[in-house]
Parts: structure tokens; C-alpha cells; sequence
């Protein structure tokens, strides 16, 4: 399926090098002040060509709405949005006709449809991940302008190059608490917000590039001021609506939310997150936040933070030892234009994940909310 989300939902379309790739948004609420600078930020951000350490595919991602908006604002029904491809060379591929790519996904769409995209990689290609960013970005302005929600996304690790995540750290709280996309925008390429270890991060990617070679990552990301409430208590914990989104990003190898895998050697009387009143807020709030901001399920309203892993690019340009479609041992090495490192890139895709995620449940309970406040009327009377 090309679609994802229930009340707040998109739909995508667009291989690698076909003419444009759509996305089309079904739920977003009528009277949203719209235009395309409000999606193009988080575009301009994905769009490959950004530096030397990526693609050197030319695209400038300008996106066109085409349905849904008058005089600015949205009407309520579904919302079109097309982003041209420009830079295509299908050319480059052309290989891929007699050999698949080895750890892509050239053997398995022939296998599941008989047939596959002739140039790149069709809609496993990152390409994809355009409508994605655009129904995210439209989804986050809603959030921000109503509930004042704050999603950030940074570059955690390259290769074994990485920032220390431990969530009993006061620096790495400190960071969830204040980092700004300003921050991570000023340390590019790499968008970590740590200029020492973005400096390494950096030098590890150049000697992958110029060994003709890739290199996987961590993107890490904190969703700040979270509704309480959200996500629903068996099959639709908010947390696994959470890793079906970042898995469905393509070269996502693992997912894990607050404390994750460490959590796993910690006893309870360290992992439990003891509760206090807050006078300011006038809330139960939890003193440590080992539960990534939700329990059962359920946001509490803490800050939401998870780490998605994202392995190294399938296509490299060394040659590599395949087999023909018939079974003929050859070798491949791929002309395709790529990138070295995905998790720069990656950024603005995980968030626009998490606000797709974010937006379709605050949808969801606000519908529960409304009912379960009518039923009380009634009962009162």
C-alpha cells in the first residue's frame, strides 16, 4: 500500500526517474493557511545535491500544489501536491536489467509483481520519501500552530562514530530538552549538533565516498509539548504506530523508543520513572524519562525521543560479485548516483514521520473526546 494514516492520511505515487512524484492528503482540516513555501523548508532539506558528501543528483524539489487551497487556505478536501523530477538518468541503470543489485530490492519487486521500475529503484528509492516530507510538513504546522509541538531530529552516529544516548545522561537530556533544527542545520553536512563529533562524522563519510563505498547511521529524534492521551492501549500503542512509520522509511534497520535496548540491562528500581506534581503545569509529570513519554501505550506528555538505524546504501560504485536473473555468476558495479551516507538526508524524513503519527491519533482522540463529552451531557441531565 501507498498510503498511511486513518483520519489524517497520504497517499504517494512517483518512481525514481517517471515524470513527478505526488502525495495526496486526505483529513487536513479546512481553514489552514497553506501555500508552498510552508512544505518547501522541510523539502529543501531532503533534497539530494546538498553537499559533497551526497548524490550529485540535481533536484530541486520545487513543489506545486495543485488541489485542495483557495486564497490560501485549505477547503477541507483532499490536497495534491507534485514534485517534478528534473535531473532523471535512467540510463544509468540500464545493468539492472541483467543483474540485481545485491542487498536491494531489484530481485524481490520482480519476484512479488513479475515486473520492475527500469531505472533506479523505483518506489524503493528514497525518491519516495518526497511525499512523505510533504504530507509531514502540512501535518506539523497544524500540530505547531495549535498544541505548540516541537519536533527535532538530529544525526546521532555514522558507522561507529556516535553521540552518547543514554538517557540517564544530564547532557543528553539537555540536549532532547533544547536542541533546534537552527542548530542542526548549522552543522552540515552531517546535521549533528555536536561539532566535534560532526567533524568525524564527516571524515568517516568522505573515506567511504572515496573508497567507492557507504557507511550506515542513527538519526535520533524528540517530539516536544505531546498531548497527553495519545495512541490507543493494545495493537495501537503509540509506540509501535511510531516504529511502523520509521520502518517503512527506506534502509531503516531498527527502531527503539526511550531508554530501547539499554533499558534492557537496567533493574526497575533504576528504570522506573517516579512521578511528582508540578505546580507549574498543575500535572502528575515523571521525574526521569526512561519510558520515552509513554506508558502503556499512552503519551503522558513527556518528551517523546527514539533512535531509528538506518543501514549503509545498498548502491555502491565498486564492483560486486551477483548473479545474472537466469543465474549466470557476473559482476555489478553500479553507475546510479547515490549517496554515501543516508542519515543527513534522513532528518527531515523522520520528522515528517513522526508528525504524520503525531497528527492522525490527536485527530483520533480529539473524535473520542467529543463523544465521551456528549454522552456526559447527557448523563447529567
Amino acid at each position: 500500500m501507498s498510503k498511511f494514516g486513518k483520519l489524517y492520511s497520504i497517499t504517494t505515487a512517483g518512481e525514481s526517474h517517471c515524470n513527478s512524484v505526488t502525495c495526496t492528503i486526505d483529513g487536513c482540516p479546512a481553514g489552514l493557511s497553506l501555500v508552498e513555501s510552508d512544505i518547501q523548508v522541510q523539502l529543501s532539506r531532503r533534497r539530494p545535491g546538498q553537499s559533497k558528501l551526497s548524490t550529485p543528483r540535481n533536484e530541486k524539489d520545487q513543489v506545486e500544489i495543485l488541489s485542495g487551497t483557495e486564497n490560501g487556505l485549505t477547503l477541507g478536501t483532499p490536497i495534491t501536491l507534485r514534485v517534478r523530477n528534473e535531473d532523471q538518468r535512467p540510463h544509468d541503470y540500464s545493468e539492472t536489467d541483467i543483474y540485481p543489485r545485491p542487498s536491494h530490492a531489484d530481485l524481490t519487486y520482480i519476484e512479488k509483481y513479475g515486473i520492475k521500475a527500469s531505472s533506479g529503484g523505483g518506489r524503493s528509492s528514497a525518491r519516495e520519501t518526497i511525499g512523505r516530507v510533504c504530507g509531514g510538513s502540512v501535518a506539523e504546522k497544524i500540530l505547531k500552530e495549535i498544541y505548540g509541538v516541537e519536533i527535532v531530529a538530529f544525526v546521532s552516529a555514522v558507522g561507529n562514530v556516535s553521540l552518547t544516548r543514554d538517557p540517564a545522561d544530564p547532557d543528553y537530556i539537555n540536549l532532547l530538552n533544547t536542541v533546534t533544527r537552527e542548530q542542526v542545520d548549522s552543522v552540515l553536512p552531517i546535521r549533528c549538533p555536536n561539532v566535534a563529533a560532526a567533524d568525524k562524522m564527516a571524515e568517516l563519510v568522505q573515506k567511504c565516498k572515496d573508497a567507492q563505498d557507504s557507511i550506515g547511521g542513527v538519526v535520533t529524534c524528540v517530539i516536544r509539548n505531546v498531548p497527553i492521551g495519545l495512541g490507543e492501549p493494545v495493537f495501537d500503542k503509540f509506540e509501535a504506530l511510531l516504529a511502523h512509520a520509521m520502518l517503512s522509511i527506506p534502509a531503516t534497520k531498527g527502531f527503539e523508543v526511550g531508554s530501547g535496548f539499554a533499558g534492557t540491562k537496567m533493574h526497575g528500581s533504576e528504570h522506573n520513572d517516579p512521578f511528582y506534581f508540578d505546580e507549574e503545569t498543575k500535572r502528575l509529570r515523571t521525574k526521569t524519562n526512561y519510558s520515552g513519554g509513554i506508558q502503556g501505550g499512552i503519551t503522558n506528555g513527556e518528551n517523546i525521543y527514539f533512535n531509528v538505524g538506518f543501514k549503509p546504501p545498498a548502491t555502491i560504485s565498486q564492483q560486486q560479485p551477483t548473479a545474472s536473473y537466469d543465474g549466470v555468476d557476473g559482476v555489478l558495479a553500479a553507475r546510479g548516483r547515490h549517496d554515501p551516507n543516508v542519515v543527513p538526508r534522513a532528518v527531515p524524513i523522520v520528522e515528517a514521520m513522526a508528525a504524520l503519527v503525531l497528527l492522525d491519533t490527536v485527530l483520533i482522540q480529539a473524535a473520542r473526546e467529543s463523544v465521551q463529552s456528549k454522552l456526559q451531557k447527557i448523563a447529567k441531565k
